[in-house]
């Protein structure tokens, strides 16, 4: 029989696992997803993204992923863009600065490393950069052999709180009869894009994967008259299961794992430029000018992968089997399971839809947004970075950093120096390495020198980051705080245009 003090101990226990269960089950966050994937066949951009960004939205995304396709495909402009920004990249970066959003590393640009005519772009509010890391990006060509890349897919790959994610925007085979030459590039994009941590080093590792694209899926079967009248009647379902992607779902069993929301929005294919009417014009074969227009089709898609748990092992009974190895599988699928139940991820798509507004292209822009649910395996950054002091260009600064948990840190880290509202990690005003620079360090806190000719003379509001080389990311930002103009350069009379001056000027 148990006493007062055994019966309250449970009754204790009881309560704290009840807290602990109820922290478990409530303790989540939500982000806002915002996706857009556009062939926008060679044209130049827009004037106004607004309407594609949901910009004058009160729901405000956490997270912007643009996928284009057919960007400049021509070979001529292909070399002008490796030597240059592009325009697209230009225009998403320049309206989605000012609002906040960072694209946290250099080569997220995948016209960097670029195949020809694919860009993917990714964009982060600023509150969540110290939390995205391990970024690799890494692309495959299909196209023309794979010595060209008009088709193919490239990705991107990153862990967000913790939890590993990929997205793969690709541009697959084109016209009707290659529905199931479109399947094998994709399974082809699948098999040979790696990446570097033994944990996720193939796509359908990840906790989360978006495939989206230009993927050219047709509708099939049904005549031109009767698409129309489908479309003009706004009565999309009586097309679905012609859809070859949903027809070729039915027959593959790893696109089954993909799911998408109901294409309840008009065919974003193929239109006449700068209009909202569907294809009017002839077409042209080798020698002369034909009638037959293109059937509308959903050619641009956004699909989504939540990692399966993986099932039970089966029992052999081979007596040779490699027990060490089985045991060491075993104990890894254990792991991610308890992963699994201790940090949930939840996906729900709120908007599908093709955007009629924007004409440049033969294709209207597709967009979903979604909600990401998931609960944070950190809250804390890798570093904690300040300014020391009072900052001009009329003395020598110092940067204070100290490391909030283990990361590997290297000889190849570096802190930048940035104005509020700038657009990349690659938009800094200066840098200092952090082991050559290195004026003191103890235990808790390190001290790095920033000198006086690196520091904008007119001041700002600026803000300091931590990069981390290993890992490919942003491991801290500091509060933003105020560059005083230097006193030096109001004393010399030096205008904004004159600046270059300045340096003999605080040298003396």
């Amino acid at each position: 029989m148990k006493n007062d003090d055994d019966t309250k101990e449970d009754t204790q226990s009881q309560v704290k696992n009840s807290v602990s269960m109820e922290k478990n089950c409530c303790n989540k966050d939500a982000f806002r997803l915002h996706m857009v994937t556009w062939n926008v066949a060679t044209a130049d951009p827009p004037d106004d993204i607004s309407s594609l960004l949901h910009l004058n939205s009160p729901k405000t995304p956490d997270l912007y992923v643009i996928g284009l396709q057919e960007v400049y495909a021509a070979p001529h402009r292909f070399i002008i863009d490796m030597a240059v920004e592009d325009s697209w990249s230009h225009l998403f970066m320049s309206s989605l600065a000012p609002r906040g959003y960072l694209k946290p590393r250099f080569v997220l640009q995948v016209s960097s490393i670029r195949m020809q005519g694919l860009l993917l772009l990714f964009f982060s509010r600023l509150a969540h950069v110290p939390f995205i890391r391990d970024i690799q990006a890494t692309y495959t060509r299909t196209g023309m052999f794979g010595y060209w890349g008009n088709k193919g897919g490239v990705s991107i790959r990153l862990s967000f709180y913790g939890h590993m994610l990929c997205f793969l925007n690709c541009h697959l085979a084109a016209h009707m009869q290659y529905a199931s030459q479109r399947v094998d590039e994709f399974e082809y994009i699948l098999d040979t894009q790696i990446f570097d941590p033994k944990k996720t080093p193939r796509i359908l590792d990840h906790k989360l994967v978006f495939w989206f694209g230009d993927l050219n899926f047709r509708i099939q079967d049904h005549g031109m008259h009767f698409l129309r009248n489908c479309i003009t009647s706004h009565k999309f379902n009586l097309l679905w299961s012609k859809d070859q992607l949903t027809m070729m779902k039915k027959k593959e069993a790893f696109l089954q794992e993909f799911d998408e929301g109901p294409l309840d929005f008009q065919p974003s294919y193929k239109f006449d430029r700068f209009s909202d009417c569907y294809d009017s014009r002839p077409h042209r074969t080798w020698f002369v000018f034909h009638g037959k227009m293109r059937k509308p089709a959903w050619t641009d898609r956004i699909l989504w992968r939540v990692k399966p748990k993986e099932p039970p092992p089966e029992e052999e009974e081979d007596e040779d089997r490699d027990s060490g190895l089985d045991e060491k599988n075993t104990k890894q699928q254990e792991e991610e399971e308890e992963e699994e139940e201790e940090f949930p991820l939840k996906l729900k798509q709120d908007s599908y839809t093709s955007d009629m507004e924007y004409g440049v292209s033969d294709h209207k822009p597709v967009i979903g947004i979604f909600t990401l649910e998931l609960r944070k395996m950190y809250e804390t950054p890798l570093v904690r970075v300040c300014a020391e002091g009072e900052w001009s260009a009329d003395f020598d600064a110092m940067v204070i950093y100290s490391p909030l948990q283990p990361f590997p840190s290297s000889a190849w880290d570096w802190i930048g120096l940035y104005k509020v509202g700038f657009r990349s990690v690659s938009d800094y005003i200066t840098y200092t390495w952090v082991k050559d620079d290195e004026v003191s360090f103890n235990d808790e806190l390190t001290q790095v020198y920033v000198s006086k000719d690196e520091i904008p003379v007119l001041g700002g509001e600026c803000v300091l980051c931590y990069y981390c080389s290993t890992l490919q990311c942003i491991g801290g930002i500091s509060s933003p705080f105020k560059v005083q103009e230097s006193k030096v350069a109001v004393e010399e009379g030096l205008a904004p245009e004159n600046i270059n001056g300045l340096d003999k000027a605080t040298a003396s």
